[in-house]
């Protein structure tokens, strides 16, 4: 009896000897005659917990031949036509045609032996990119600004930019008197050079002015100090811009200014009340100066603007826009009464997002009718406030209790 055994594993024809096809070549030896010639054609899984079955030889799965073994040589002669071989087809399912395989290639004139190779896969190669998230700097030695001074309490809190662009003045005891002061607060755009030269030169050119005229033309003196404070930064070839409040006390009167969208709130007794007016083109009176002048207005995500750039229509500065971005201030002249506990100086930063009252109440009692008077406190309240409802910008708070100079 001629027993030849071929196990297929996937689609590579190899000889091998195992346990289980032993077990089975024992158990088919047994039903067939001594002259019969089986030829066993076996498909070996990669995996040896899977089962096998048992196909016949009129199967549709799989075509009929033989394997001839000769004993003599090594070679395999495939015949078709054989009419003594009944052959017996072991089938394994679910072979893993994904694990690498040992298996020696099939003789080429089997077709079912052959190995197929898959269709080429044409896949885009694109250049590696690696996305890094940038380190972000280390906050500017500006981040914060306070002082808590004589009479006055500041602080600034730095926005989304790197650099701060709001600055302050606050200058007691002028000429040696205890009852007169100058304050300011300067929101500069563009850069913090015009913020910072308009702290350094404001108050000097007021003052300057204040001298040479008399008491009467206080309004007047105010003005032309915010002028030359303006040529003088244009004859530095310096760029940026920045908005103004200033507070002058002198001999019991209280001159508020402003160029710009800072703004000045005194509170009598506890109620608001706005002494400056911002400047911004969306003020009909500020828009028709403007167009009157050759400018235009342009509308852009709902915020009025200059050629379409600028928010503010007055200011130290912008040289690019001179022509329609005036340094020429607003001025109030008011007595101060006992009434008058305290004066805001502040920042748009503060304002966009805290109205006048509101910061009226959170600052007076901090301020006003206790031993314990905080109002750097008061200042910072103010500040958290603006940040806690999404202030981005810079944002600068004075406070200056005015009962210290009736």
């Amino acid at each position: 009896m001629m027993w030849t055994v071929t196990t297929l594993q996937n689609g590579f024809g190899i000889t091998r000897k195992t346990a289980a096809l032993s077990l089975v070549l024992r158990m088919l030896k047994q039903k067939q005659t001594h002259s019969a010639k089986i030829t066993i054609i076996v498909f070996v899984p990669y995996r040896s917990n899977m089962s096998c079955s048992v196909a016949v030889p009129t199967s549709p799965v799989f075509s009929i031949f033989n394997i001839n073994k000769n004993n003599n040589d090594n070679n395999n002669n495939v015949n078709t036509n054989s009419s003594n071989t009944e052959p017996i087809m072991l089938s394994l399912p679910n072979m893993n045609a994904t694990t690498p395989s040992c298996s020696l290639p099939s003789p080429p004139s089997s077709p079912l032996l052959k190995k197929r190779r898959p269709a080429k896969l044409d896949i885009p190669v694109a250049p590696l990119a690696f996305c890094v998230s940038p380190v972000p700097p280390s906050p500017p030695k500006d981040s914060v600004i306070e002082l808590d001074g004589r009479g006055f309490s500041v602080f600034c809190k730095r926005g989304r930019r790197h650099h701060m662009e709001d600055r302050y003045s606050a200058a007691v005891d002028l000429h040696g008197q205890p009852k007169q002061a100058f304050f300011g607060i300067f929101d500069g755009h563009g850069g913090t050079k015009a913020s910072e030269f308009a702290a350094h030169n404001l108050e000097k050119n007021v003052l300057d002015e204040v001298v040479r005229r008399d008491e009467s033309d206080i309004e007047e003196a105010v003005k032309h100090g915010y002028l030359n404070t303006d040529s003088e930064f244009l004859k530095e070839d310096l760029h940026g811009g920045s908005c103004c409040v200033t507070a002058l006390i002198r001999n019991g009167n209280l001159v508020v200014s402003n160029a710009g969208d800072c703004r000045a709130v005194i509170s009598r007794g506890g109620v608001a009340q706005a002494l400056t007016s911002d400047h911004r083109p969306s003020r009909e009176d500020e828009r028709d100066r403007i167009e009157t002048q050759g400018g235009y207005i342009d509308v852009c995500r709902g915020v009025w603007r200059i050629q379409g750039s600028l928010a503010v229509s007055r200011g130290i500065g912008d040289r690019n826009l001179k022509q329609w971005v005036i340094a020429e201030p607003e001025t109030k002249v008011l007595k101060i009464e006992p009434q008058h506990d305290l004066l805001i100086l502040a920042s748009d930063g503060l304002w966009e997002k805290v109205s006048n009252q509101e910061a009226v109440d959170i600052a007076r009692p901090f301020c006003v009718g206790n031993n314990r008077q905080q109002p750097l406190l008061a200042c910072k309240k103010l500040v958290d406030l603006s940040v806690s409802r999404g202030s981005m910008d810079d944002i600068s708070v004075m406070i200056i209790k005015l009962q210290n100079y009736v």
